[in-house]
């Protein structure tokens, strides 16, 4: 139990580093640790919310004292990424998340490949996002997040950014913003749970030095996300953005089709 915790720890640990810096990644990876030890997809993404309830509220923490939150933009943002979580983890408890994965893949695709476009090519300004993309935008990444397992910041923060929102205003805001969304979506799960919706909960119980690994690891790396993106040049960070939605989509990519081939 003791390696577990640190093996799972260090994931955390890192994960939270790239998530606070860049916007994207902590459920993606913690998700996909838990079910390489044979948790369940419901179960493993209850079980990030849960971890993620912490370290979003440090990172949270992190990015409001540097400043690097655009409060228009998270008032605009938070009740659609609440309402896509909430019925995205009803979703989940009902039917296999996973039958999302394909379409999330090409889109991460193509936009990490707009966004190192934009990295090489823009020069700014960078614009203020526009409510007709925002509200879709957050109850999508929302749905795909809890149903998924991740995706909130892969989905939110590439397409902000993709469509001229300054870098470190939206990974600021969009991981602010995931503190509520995780919230919502860990109450959603329990009360799903309460009341014989979600049958099928087995798996977190065996795992707790697992999310007890995930929550401390995320919350020794958050305090700081919010100095890094502070100091990171804007096209810096969009190029980084861009290196890492590319390769989470070739991952996701390169495990659908193994698992098809086997």
């Amino acid at each position: 139990m003791g390696t577990e915790f640190f093996i799972f720890a260090l994931v955390g640990f890192f994960a939270q580093i790239v998530d606070g810096a860049l916007g994207m990644a902590y459920g993606v990876v913690s998700s996909t640790m838990l079910l390489s030890f044979g948790v369940p997809p419901a179960a493993a993404s209850a079980s990030v919310h849960a971890a993620e309830m912490f370290t979003t509220a440090a990172s949270a923490t992190s990015h409001v004292r540097h400043r690097n939150v655009n409060w228009r933009l998270f008032w605009r943002l938070a009740p659609a990424g609440i309402l896509g979580g909430v019925l995205g983890t009803y979703v989940l408890t009902a039917i296999d998340g996973a039958m999302l994965r394909p379409f999330v893949t090409a889109y991460l695709a193509l936009l990490g490949v707009y966004i190192l476009y934009r990295a090489f090519r823009a020069r700014g300004p960078y614009r203020e996002p526009k409510s007709a993309l925002v509200l879709p935008l957050g109850v999508t990444g929302g749905f795909v997040d809890a149903a998924g397992g991740g995706g909130w910041g892969p989905i939110v923060t590439t397409s902000l950014i993709g469509s001229g929102g300054a870098p470190r205003y939206v990974v600021g805001t969009v991981n602010t913003v995931e503190f509520f969304v995780t919230t919502a979506v860990s109450v959603a799960f329990i009360t799903a749970l309460l009341t014989g919706h979600w049958a099928d909960a087995e798996g977190i119980d065996q795992h707790l030095w697992s999310i007890a690994g995930l929550v401390v690891g995320g919350i020794l790396a958050a305090p700081l996300a919010g100095f890094v993106v502070r100091i990171l040049p804007a096209r810096r960070l969009m190029l980084l953005v861009g290196i890492l939605v590319v390769a989470l989509a070739g991952y996701q990519t390169w495990d659908l089709l193994s698992k098809a081939g086997g």
